[in-house]
């Protein structure tokens, strides 16, 4: 059902979407995934079988059907979480909404600070910022498809052998522009650590670190940021600058009144 949605593109909330057009990378892997579908019933099937035939034979018939539901619920399990791990990109999603989730679950709960959809002037935007004892981290969020290969030679990232320089430059840049206009405004030196948060792709490892950004999925961003810390602020100091980035740091392109934000 949802291949046909896809392929036919019809949705009114999600019109303008790329990801829903026909011949879109995503439409594609929607279609040959149905496609597929009996494959992998047909696979399923053969698990099962080959699976109760031998375990009945060596053991006994109950134990066979155990064993071969067991069989053939794991390989359900695993075909589901590879679909379900593209679902930003079949989305044409980047994977902010997704993250912020994450964030308000765990970093908010813990006394960190969080500011989403924010633009830095000149840099474009950043999709979370977050201000918490061990610093200041600049979370970018992108989803690749799903046999996408995300790695790092040396100290460069390369998506499926290719490094990704205008990637890197501009979220590198916008990290350090943040930063300037925070300081600038707390009156206070501050460092912001650019991290990606990744859905989707495969990763060879992960968190890793390339081009001075670390690269992890959103659960593994999370723990890697609490385990690394690179500064020790005390609540008032995370209250000033939370306030100062607020100042600085437009929404949706509007500057915040200097009296809304004191």
């Amino acid at each position: 059902m949802l291949g046909r949605f896809v392929m036919i593109g019809s949705s009114i909330y999600l019109r303008d979407r790329a990801a829903f057009t026909g011949g879109s990378p995503q439409a594609v892997y929607e279609d040959l995934w149905q496609r597929g579908r009996k494959g992998r019933l047909r696979t399923r099937a053969i698990l099962s079988g080959a699976t109760l035939l031998l375990c009945g034979l060596l053991v006994n018939a109950i134990f066979g059907i155990v064993m071969a539901a067991l069989v053939a619920s794991a390989d359900t399990f695993v075909h589901w979480r590879t679909y379900r791990a593209s679902r930003v990109w079949r989305r044409g999603l980047r994977g902010e909404e997704q993250m912020s989730r994450v964030l308000r679950l765990t970093l908010e709960r813990r006394g960190h600070r969080v500011l989403y959809g924010r633009l830095v002037p000149g840099h474009g935007s950043a999709d979370e910022l977050v201000v918490g004892p061990g610093g200041v981290w600049l979370v970018h969020n992108e989803a690749w498809q799903p046999d996408a290969e995300v790695s790092h030679h040396g100290d460069r990232l390369f998506i499926d052998g290719r490094t990704q320089s205008k990637l890197v430059g501009e979220l590198t840049a916008r990290a350090d522009a943040t930063a300037e206009l925070i300081s600038r405004v707390a009156e206070v030196p501050v460092k912001v650590r650019p991290v990606l948060a990744v859905h989707g792709g495969r990763l060879v490892r992960t968190p890793f670190t390339a081009d001075g950004i670390v690269f992890a999925q959103p659960l593994r961003l999370v723990r890697w940021m609490r385990r690394n810390p690179s500064a020790d602020y005390s609540p008032d100091e995370i209250e000033a600058i939370t306030r100062a980035a607020v100042r600085t740091l437009p929404i949706g392109g509007r500057l915040t009144p200097p009296a809304a934000a004191a």
